[in-house]
């Protein structure tokens, strides 16, 4: 799934995605960590993994979205 970075706080690697619809989703430093970035700054485009759903979803990867 793709979405947009929208909040990150590098101490604790936590922050939040838009998805293409609009809705935040926040992640934390695992999901982060998993993805194994170093940095992520609002606006970048994003691959994410997640389970789960409605109030129970979470986002499990963050990564860049590459273009090939």
């Amino acid at each position: 799934m793709q979405a947009t970075a929208y909040t990150y706080d590098e101490s604790t690697r936590r922050g939040s995605v838009l998805l293409d619809d609009g809705t935040p989703l926040p992640f934390d430093a695992p999901a982060f960590d998993a993805g194994g970035l170093r940095l992520l700054r609002p606006g970048q485009r994003v691959r994410i993994d997640v389970e789960g759903a409605g109030e129970a979803r979470r986002i499990t990867l963050v990564t860049l979205q590459t273009f090939l």
